[in-house]
């Protein structure tokens, strides 16, 4: 009997994360994929990217729709309960004998939350990792704490798991997704690049990706305010901005990023690259500028540095490559001009990056493949050793 396995998708980004994951469950015969799609895929506002799911051979089985038009804490709280009710729904139908999901967003919180209640056993990828400055910590602990199978990017990120009372039996270390898809995707020319983009690459060129972090003190705004300052500085310098996701406070800042690309014709944006577009733009700028976790766990695998701006990604491990500022315009300047120093760029040629060397997709298949689920529901909180 073929195993039922679902995977939720919520945005792009996690989307391009698992698409091998969802390949090899697709393609093995003793498993049976089922996909849900949820949040920013079926937002006309954020680019129906649900479309690129079904445009690389994918069958959707259910969409839950869940994210309001309102970007305040209580839109985003009534997105989370629309979402559980959603849920709640589609588990019923799809009856899936086990859910995987990825990372720490609040589409994934409501997801959880039902397969918890339903008894269905949960796969968590990219847990045990820190970003302080995010509500996301907190997502992703209680993910881990609801799931069952977990497969972490690092060994320290194995141990915290653990340490939250994951028995170690069910905890794989498997290495980053984010390296496998680098590994497996045929990067664009830059021609076909440019064509895509509808741009021309300058002199010098950065991707820049800021997302709100509501836990820092500074509001979202002011720090993009202060770090728009900071690249209308910039000379000769080609800017391609990404948009912010749908968090607390997000569309305050796409108006604003649409404002500079406006007022500075070496600036475009674009809602949603893709993971084609956006890695291929990796290979050809100087840097990325942001507080996106794909400058800590993708960008080091092409050697190319990182300008990690306040505190979102505070407590993830860290390539060499990436250069932490505060969210001031003089901080960020002092960074990009570090990013473009002799010295800094001389050092990237040794950078390793700390999320492994690809192949996490089929070691997480591997286990799916092979593990019993049989017992999986009743877990027992795993004390760790007593240390006197």
């Amino acid at each position: 009997m073929t195993r039922k396995i679902c995977v939720v998708t919520g945005t792009r980004a996690e989307y391009g994360l698992l698409r091998w994951l969802m390949q090899g469950i697709k393609d093995n015969p003793s498993l049976e994929l089922q996909i849900i799609a949820t949040g920013m895929h079926l937002s006309p506002e954020f680019g129906l990217t649900y479309r690129e799911i079904e445009k690389e051979g994918f069958t959707i089985d259910r969409k839950v729709e869940m994210l309001m038009s309102s970007d305040t804490p209580i839109g985003i709280t009534k997105s989370m309960g629309l979402g559980m009710i959603g849920f709640a729904d589609a588990l019923d139908g799809l009856k899936p004998d086990l859910l995987v999901v990825l990372g720490d967003r609040f589409e994934i919180l409501s997801a959880v939350s039902a397969a918890l209640v339903a008894r269905i056993p949960v796969a968590h990828i990219h847990g045990g990792e820190r970003t302080e400055g995010a509500i996301d910590e907190s997502i992703r602990h209680s993910l881990t704490k609801m799931s069952h199978l977990h497969f972490t990017a690092s060994e320290e990120y194995k141990r915290r798991v653990i340490q939250l009372g994951e028995n170690p039996q069910n905890v794989f270390l498997v290495g980053g997704l984010g390296v496998d898809v680098i590994k497996k995707l045929k990067l664009l020319e830059k021609p076909a690049l440019e064509d895509f983009l509808r741009f021309q690459f300058g002199v010098k060129n950065l991707l820049v990706t800021f997302h709100p972090a509501a836990l820092e003190k500074v509001p979202a705004e002011n720090q993009m305010a202060e770090l728009l300052a900071a690249l209308s500085e910039l000379k000769d310098t080609g800017i391609i901005f990404t948009m912010p996701n749908a968090d607390t406070g997000g569309r305050k800042l796409i108006n604003m990023v649409n404002e500079f690309v406006k007022q500075h014709s070496n600036a475009c944006v674009h809602f949603s690259l893709g993971q084609l577009a956006y890695f291929s733009c990796v290979q050809f700028v100087d840097g990325v500028v942001g507080n996106s976790s794909s400058g800590l766990l993708e960008v080091p695998s092409f050697k190319k540095g990182t300008v990690n701006i306040g505190d979102r990604q505070k407590g993830r491990l860290k390539a060499k490559s990436v250069i932490n500022c505060l969210p001031s315009r003089l901080e960020i300047i002092d960074a990009m001009k570090k990013l473009y120093s002799f010295e800094f760029q001389s050092s990237l040629r040794e950078v390793k990056n700390p999320y492994g060397e690809g192949g996490a997709s089929e070691k997480i298949l591997e286990v799916l493949k092979n593990i019993s689920f049989d017992h999986l529901i009743q877990k027992s909180f795993f004390d760790l050793p007593h240390v006197a």
